[in-house]
């Protein structure tokens, strides 16, 4: 009897000391790469804007142009050239605004992960919004404000968002699912082209109080041209495909 109860007990010692290794190895290994990025509070912030930055500037247009008359919110000098094409400023603010609205989400490998069907809808959505809002934002750029350098800036930017937007449909159509991820980012930075004009008349009108006429013009290219160099260089520094692939710094 009493040499069955020390077998039995090296048994649960055993089992015991074997439950405790386990328990520290799972200790002093290193967390996943994606589960420390969601501790992150300054990752978490950095989304939090940008999210927030999309929906409150879509949230802005469709209220600024779905009640108020068109043209009562822009500078003075530019009311012109909006009441010149109201049927395509009114089609390219709220395509884009959808756009704007679903972009954040379409890079989301959250959404992707949880329904990859919702993101197909969406994804659809998205570039029925920039097509519209890249074919009409072509046609009122010839009215810019700002002359020749207005013109040239928002139509390349209006080329860039619609060639973009349909490599990324044609990339995906074909199953070259890396590519049409790629071209997303690209087309996603330029989208996001409505925020950061807004950021820049805030800037060089708000703070800098420089003049109308001659800042506008430069926010034609400043707008998009960063945004899509940033894109290549965040491109560049993800060569391949990580899990958490979309909005992984």
């Amino acid at each position: 009897m009493v040499q069955h109860s020390l077998v039995v007990s090296s048994r649960s010692e055993a089992r015991t000391v074997h439950w405790i290794l386990r328990v520290e190895e799972h200790l002093e290994s290193p967390q996943p790469k994606s589960r420390r990025k969601d501790l992150n509070p300054l990752r978490q912030l950095q989304h939090f804007l940008w999210y927030l930055s999309a929906l409150g500037v879509a949230g802005y247009a469709a209220v600024a142009y779905g009640f108020l008359p068109l043209g009562s919110l822009v500078h003075p000098e530019m009311r012109e050239a909006f009441l010149a094409e109201p049927w395509g400023i009114y089609a390219h603010v709220f395509a884009s605004a959808v756009a704007l609205a679903l972009g954040p989400f379409q890079l989301s490998p959250k959404l992707r992960q949880r329904s990859i069907r919702w993101h197909r809808r969406l994804g659809r959505v998205y570039l029925v919004g920039v097509l519209i809002g890249g074919v009409a934002g072509l046609i009122i750029a010839r009215n810019a404000f700002g002359g020749m350098v207005s013109t040239a800036g928002f139509s390349g930017l209006a080329i860039a968002w619609l060639g973009t937007g349909a490599s990324a449909y044609l990339a995906i159509r074909r199953g070259d699912v890396a590519s049409h991820r790629r071209y997303m980012v690209r087309n996603v930075a330029l989208t996001f082209a409505a925020v950061t004009l807004r950021i820049g008349l805030g800037v060089f009108g708000g703070v800098l109080r420089l003049p109308f006429e001659v800042y506008y013009p430069l926010l034609s290219w400043a707008c998009w041209v960063p945004n899509l160099i940033l894109a290549e260089l965040w491109l560049q520094r993800h060569p391949q495909e990580p899990r958490d692939w979309a909005l992984a710094g």
